[in-house]
């Protein structure tokens, strides 16, 4: 099996939250158990910020959400799961009883993950009775959004278990990195902790604000490190001699004393005081979810630039988000099956984002071409057409569109988009789209198309084939018994009536 099935969550933390919301949004039925009084408020806001994201970061149609259900012991939560992540305070004995705990009440096949920053596996799995299936998964805040899991096993953890937990990740957008020993700190948490403390003298001996440090890596080397990381960047940095020139003309600064990585600053109450209110300053007010959304708007951006990059393979992180969409689009194209063919299909739900957005903070005109676009592209794979088609060398081409703007489509705003055949024969397909306000129903705008089936080989029209025409045609004649939508025909500056 290599998809999470059922889920298991204990601690609904920032960690705990966020991988709730990475399952949830996955289509994984998640069971939770946090005895926190709060942690229904904080995983409902954990996931309302997840998916508030996931409708920027992606068009690809998101699989049904699993159910989340708070349960009232541990032993309830891990029963039938197949994933058990555990997220409670990095205590080791806490964590260790915890864990101990869920191993006594977990199905035997089931895997259990521990997001701990730097705890050994083999000191967690010390007293399990069966810890061959025990690893850490430590990932990255957001856990919704940022991919990375390092996966590590203890001295008892079989092969077979990492081997199954990478391939799990896979499928829900993630990426799993085997990490080759178990170290302290692992090797995400130690490249941080070594800048970290470098910071933190920086700060303390008044070189700069936190501030100015945080500009420093946000608009420099951060940028770099977001799509090429540390050695790759580097290796650009010796030009065409690559990495050994590099390393001979840089090399030698490493035995400089430039920096205090030995020495560990004392976080004195006046230096605490200091970055706590040069960190306020620095906020200008806004609350920690407004500061949580801002940076998933930005990862956002940051993905879908990598998904495009490399002439659209992806690179780095967007490479991955597009192997994770190209699941969803398969995925989805077996669910639009479900669709009521008796009235317009709806096929696109999605929010408007930052990026779409103009200057007057309304929905830009390339991207209300973009959703009739997506809605073309959900009604071809609802008969068939779909990404092993197009390999295959055929598909439809829109040849005509006519698009009319009725309303203002506004940041954050929900929309949906309805599509209506009026016509088809073998070659041929006429659709009308249209966008509306998920809130209100009302029409925000039109695009009537027509569509040709093409053999993209021979570069020309052809007709489709029995199994796509089946479909088509079923449609078709169901959707010749609703009223034609009103603005079919029309051409460019004809008025409207009434």
């Amino acid at each position: 099996m290599s998809k999470i099935q059922k889920a298991a969550c204990i601690g609904g933390g920032v960690i705990g939250g966020g991988w709730i919301a990475r399952f949830l949004l996955a289509g994984i039925d998640v069971k939770v158990f946090d005895p926190h009084p709060e942690s229904r408020r904080v995983v409902g806001e954990v996931v309302a910020n997840a998916e508030r994201a996931y409708a920027m970061l992606t068009g690809a149609p998101l699989p049904v959400r699993g159910r989340l259900i708070f349960a009232d012991s541990l032993e309830e939560a891990v029963a039938d799961a197949d994933w058990i992540q555990e997220s409670v305070p990095e205590r080791l004995e806490l964590k260790r009883g915890v864990l101990n705990l869920i191993d006594a009440a977990a199905r035997p096949e089931a895997l259990i993950g521990s997001s701990t920053s730097g705890l050994l596996p083999t000191e967690l799995q010390r007293d399990m009775r069966h810890p061959e299936r025990l690893f850490v998964a430590h990932p990255y805040n957001p856990v919704y959004l940022l991919p990375l899991v390092e996966i590590v096993g203890g001295s008892k953890t079989s092969a077979a278990t990492i081997r199954a937990a990478i391939d799990r990740l896979a499928p829900i957008g993630m990426k799993g990195v085997h990490i080759a020993r178990e170290i302290e700190a692992f090797v995400g948490d130690r490249l941080l902790e070594a800048l970290w403390r470098e910071a933190l003298w920086l700060i303390k001996d008044d070189i700069c604000t936190v501030e100015t440090l945080d500009d420093v890596i946000r608009y420099s080397f951060g940028l770099r490190w977001a799509q090429m990381g540390l050695f790759e960047t580097y290796r650009i940095a010796g030009g065409e001699a690559g990495m050994r020139h590099f390393l001979a003309q840089f090399g030698p600064c490493l035995a400089w004393p430039w920096t205090k990585l030995t020495d560990v600053v004392d976080l004195d109450d006046a230096l605490v005081e200091k970055i706590g209110r040069q960190s306020d300053e620095q906020a200008a007010g806004r609350s920690i979810r407004e500061l949580e959304r801002i940076r998933d708007e930005n990862l956002v951006g940051i993905l879908q630039t990598l998904k495009g990059s490399d002439g659209g393979k992806g690179w780095g992180a967007g490479k991955l988000l597009k192997a994770f969409e190209d699941g969803l689009w398969a995925e989805g194209g077996r669910r639009d099956a479900l669709h009521d063919t008796a009235r317009p299909l709806k096929l696109v739900e999605t929010k408007v984002s930052p990026a779409w957005v103009d200057y007057n903070g309304h929905m830009t005109e390339h991207r209300y071409l973009q959703v009739f676009g997506d809605t073309s592209d959900a009604l071809l794979r609802l008969v068939g057409v779909d990404l092993a088609y197009v390999r295959d060398g055929h598909s439809y081409y829109t040849v005509e569109t006519h698009i009319r703007h009725l309303g203002e489509a506004k940041l954050g705003q929900a929309i949906h988009a309805t599509c209506q055949i009026l016509s088809a024969d073998d070659k041929r397909l006429q659709v009308f789209h249209t966008i509306h306000d998920s809130d209100t129903g009302a029409a925000l705008a039109t695009a009537e198309q027509m569509l040709l089936h093409v053999d993209s080989k021979a570069g020309k029209a052809t007709p489709a084939p029995e199994k796509i025409l089946t479909k088509v045609m079923a449609i078709a004649e169901a959707h010749a018994t609703l009223p034609q939508p009103e603005g079919t025909g029309r051409h460019v500056g004809q008025k409207r009536e009434g």
